[in-house]
């Protein structure tokens, strides 16, 4: 009676050790984690990836938004937009104003009271709940009660000049084209600066307490150790938000819209005021598609500047 080598057994039998190990590693390590993602990934692709690439599609088109009659323009769109339209390049401009006073004020008030948050003991809790409230209110109720307060006849200034009997408070802020933007802006600073505190805060609670008491045992006063140990803990998250706000600046719109809707005079009018405005109330679908195609290849541009930086060693 024939036998079978020992040898040609055990080879066998690690062969299949080695399927049944190969296919467990795959199960658990590839086919599993899919099948949770497959979801939240099909959400993905129908409410971002084809509304995207539907978007990209209209922006080459004369399309008025509603129907079906779309005829295929190419770049037209795009030429009217950085070549002929005027008021584009003002928005542009306004959009870039806006990034500037959000990647400076907001972060230095942010800065300036974690910090001193971050010393307090008793109490903290009720500061930061305080500072924080500004950000949980809706837009709407926030543009409500600034406007009042920024009316010429009944708001602040309107009650300083009946105070002092001094003229010159009673300012329309909203109604002037060197004021508009700077107090929409102000009124946004408002409500936001808190989630950036917060978020520093947070950063700043993580930092190991013993490279303070190392620093201090070198003789280093307060602003050193902010600048030595604070900032350099909290870089991550600085750089990030830093990085979203710049993107969150090209987005700005329900404070614009619900206070001046880019007025007076388009003094306030940033990009996606006008889109909103050639898409819904001009009817012009596909210029507005157009606008919102720039506005991504503005967060896109600043997304590249973040990756770029990172590739070579900043920690972000």
């Amino acid at each position: 009676m024939a036998t079978i080598p020992q040898k040609k057994i055990a080879t066998g039998f690690l062969d299949r050790l080695t399927d049944e190990t190969w296919r467990y590693k795959f199960t658990r390590n590839v086919l599993i984690p899919w099948l949770f993602i497959l979801p939240l990934l099909s959400i993905h692709v129908f409410v971002v990836a084809i509304p995207a690439v539907q978007g990209i599609y209209m922006s080459l088109t004369d399309w008025s938004g509603v129907g079906r009659n779309v005829e295929f323009i190419g770049l037209a769109n795009y030429q009217e937009l950085l070549f002929e339209d005027e008021t584009f390049g003002k928005s542009l401009t306004n959009n870039f104003i806006w990034m500037a006073f959000f990647l400076t004020v907001p972060f230095i008030l942010a800065l300036f009271c974690a910090t001193l948050l971050s010393q307090i003991k008793r109490g903290g809790m009720a500061y930061r709940s305080m500072l924080f409230i500004p950000y949980v209110l809706a837009s709407v109720v926030t543009t409500a009660i600034w406007r009042n307060l920024l009316s010429p006849r009944k708001g602040i200034g309107a009650a300083m000049a009946n105070l002092t009997g001094i003229e010159g408070f009673d300012i329309a802020y909203l109604g002037r084209s060197e004021t508009a933007l700077l107090s929409i802006a102000f009124i946004d600073n408002w409500h936001f600066w808190g989630f950036l505190m917060i978020l520093f805060l947070a950063a700043m609670q993580a930092i190991p307490p013993v490279l303070y008491d190392a620093a201090k045992i070198d003789g280093a006063n307060r602003w050193q150790e902010f600048r030595h140990v604070t900032l350099p803990g909290i870089r991550p998250i600085f750089l990030f938000m830093f990085m979203m706000v710049a993107i969150w600046s090209f987005l700005a719109f329900d404070y614009i819209w619900l206070l001046t809707q880019g007025g007076p005079g388009g003094s306030s009018e940033v990009i996606a005021t006008q889109l909103y405005k050639n898409a819904f109330l001009r009817f012009e679908g596909g210029y507005g598609a157009a606008q919102g195609v720039v506005i991504s290849i503005f967060a896109g541009f600043i997304i590249m500047i973040f990756v770029t930086l990172r590739r070579r060693g900043w920690d972000i």
